[in-house]
């Protein structure tokens, strides 16, 4: 994922953006972004994401290259990619750092036996979470 933001780029005051590539049978892991809109412009392939509003909500929209999304404040989603070649797009925020917070590393940082509690995962699969934020996943490492 590369990101233009404040960090890289001082002049960007009032927008950040990311351009994220999702190969072939690969997902763009689930996260939320704790303070902006995330809007998505698909530069390149095909995707589905899916939106999950809270309270049994969720949606899932298709989109092919030259389409463009919307994701509102803290709603937890995910983009797979549907196709056989690279999906490609960007994610734009009105502000000046690209920020999300994502749940496999939210997760590996919590105490094992906590996670184990209250979700009720195997020992097996809690060792599988990445407590360095993995962005993209493939179909190898999912």
């Amino acid at each position: 994922m590369k990101v233009v933001d404040s960090t890289n780029f001082p002049v960007a005051t009032t927008i950040s953006a990311a351009e994220v590539t999702v190969e072939p049978g690969a997902i763009r892991e689930l996260h939320w972004h704790p303070t902006m809109d995330e809007w998505s412009f698909f530069l390149e392939g095909t995707g589905r994401v899916t939106v999950f509003a809270g309270q049994s909500n969720a949606r899932t929209f298709n989109y092919q290259a030259g389409d463009i999304g919307y994701v509102p404040t803290a709603m937890g989603h995910y983009v797979e990619n549907t196709g056989n070649t690279t999906l490609k797009f960007l994610e734009i925020f009105a502000g000046d750092r690209v920020q999300d917070i994502s749940l496999n590393q939210w997760l590996a940082l919590t105490p094992p036996s906590l996670v184990k509690a209250h979700l009720n995962l195997d020992d097996e699969t809690i060792s599988k979470l990445q407590k360095v934020k993995p962005v993209v996943m493939g179909a190898n490492n999912a």
